[in-house]
């Protein structure tokens, strides 16, 4: 179930004649995405570009229209006549579509070479390279013995990606020749109906860069960089990298160290980002940060909703003032740390039911829901990445008091298993 709006009516709200009309592209799902377009919708008109009917947009949304919105030239057709005053996307498969049919109508927003530029990972590290940024060494390769080779020149253990997915999807860790050659198959061979890219050198082996990982999401306006809010990330052991819970502190000193506001400057006049909003992830390295990659748009994982209730930067509101050229601001925050956790099992398992016992979980809990339906299997990185089976957020006035929610709160939620996999397979 949703949980509660954290967008009341605002009395100083628009009136609907005067409220901009905005083409929001692909709003994502409701659970991770649904408080962007609630809060924007409050102050603005959004008319839904989609492959599919509206389900739960539909009290947020003025219309809609059915088009493939991986494709920027059937969706600039369909956007002339709506007659928008800004193109709007959050969802990284699609947000090089949108900047193309932003630039197609003369609207504000990222340029299509710099968002191409963050979404091939390989052209962020040519580009970060020739800045001289920090980052992992890295190459693009195509064959197995390529591979080798690369990873003899940067030293085991090495990081192999996909060079264009999303959400860590695909991504290991080898520590020997012997893993390589394991893994690189499928890492190869990874692929989502989303990303419709294809490369010659569709592979990344890169440096494993060892610390502590955060990811910042900042604001850009007129090439200056200000970072917005830190989340502090809960990684699952090597060789997987699973994003298994992130933490926001709205008194990180992270937000005032200089070295890292050198590097995100560097890296996004690099990457040619002048006015936006982006979310890029960092190692924290003995020898200072380093860059795992920069997305041109918020993040993910439910980070956006918590840099809201710890700092009020609202994600969405902000995507809604960038499209329309106009600098955000920030609103009020609720708490001083927010923190999401995700569940998983310990093994594959097929979902019998999940149920939580709301009366045992913590008044700092904000939302605790059930992401995994009966019968659902859940598999473990690296077969797969759909392994959750609940997510649990706390808000409290410290990082320590989310955690020690978290820790709490987990004890009410109970996994009951339908059947062991090999049988359901």
């Amino acid at each position: 179930m949703p949980s509660p709006s954290p967008f009341p009516p605002s009395s100083d709200a628009p009136g609907p004649e005067v409220r901009p009309l905005l083409i929001l592209i692909s709003p994502m799902d409701q659970e991770t995405r649904g408080h962007l377009l609630e809060s924007v919708a409050h102050e603005h008109r959004i008319w839904l570009f989609s492959d599919r009917e509206p389900g739960w947009e539909a009290p947020f949304i003025t219309g809609h229209t059915l088009v493939d919105t991986l494709d920027a030239e059937g969706m600039t057709r369909h956007a002339g006549p709506v007659g928008a005053d800004a193109i709007l996307c959050w969802d990284e498969t699609r947000i090089l579509p949108a900047a193309r049919v932003a630039r197609a109508l003369g609207l504000p927003g990222l340029t299509p070479e710099a968002v191409l530029t963050c979404r091939d990972k390989h052209l962020t590290r040519l580009a970060v390279a020739a800045a001289g940024g920090p980052q992992a060494r890295s190459t693009a390769v195509s064959t197995l013995d390529e591979a080798y080779a690369a990873a003899a020149r940067t030293g085991y253990p090495v990081v192999v990606k996909p060079r264009a997915l999303v959400g860590s999807t695909g991504t290991r860790m080898a520590r020997t020749p012997e893993e390589l050659a394991a893994i690189f198959p499928g890492i190869r061979g990874t692929t989502m109906v989303e990303v419709r890219e294809r490369f010659e050198q569709p592979v990344l082996v890169e440096e494993y860069l060892d610390g502590p990982e955060i990811s910042v999401d900042a604001l850009i306006w007129d090439g200056e960089v200000t970072p917005l809010f830190v989340a502090r990330k809960e990684l699952s052991p090597p060789p997987n990298f699973e994003e298994v819970g992130h933490g926001v502190d709205a008194a990180d000193p992270l937000l005032a160290d200089p070295e890292l506001l050198r590097a995100l400057t560097t890296v996004h006049a690099a990457v040619g980002i002048t006015r936006g909003w982006t979310h890029s992830e960092w190692r924290l390295t003995a020898g200072g940060p380093a860059l795992v990659e920069v997305n041109a748009r918020s993040g993910g994982d439910f980070i956006s909703y918590l840099g809201l209730l710890a700092t009020g930067w609202n994600a969405g509101l902000a995507a809604a003032s960038l499209a329309l050229g106009k600098h955000p601001e920030q609103g009020a925050a609720r708490h001083g740390a927010a923190a999401v956790r995700f569940l998983y099992p310990e093994v594959e398992t097929v979902v019998g039911r999940v149920t939580i016992d709301r009366d045992r979980l913590p008044a700092a809990i904000e939302i605790a829901r059930v992401v995994a339906r009966p019968g659902h299997l859940l598999e473990l990185p690296p077969a797969s990445h759909t392994g959750r089976y609940a997510m649990l957020v706390a808000a409290a006035d410290t990082a320590n008091a989310c955690r020690a929610a978290l820790d709490a709160a987990e004890d009410a939620v109970r996994l009951e298993a339908a059947a062991p996999v090999t049988a359901a397979r």
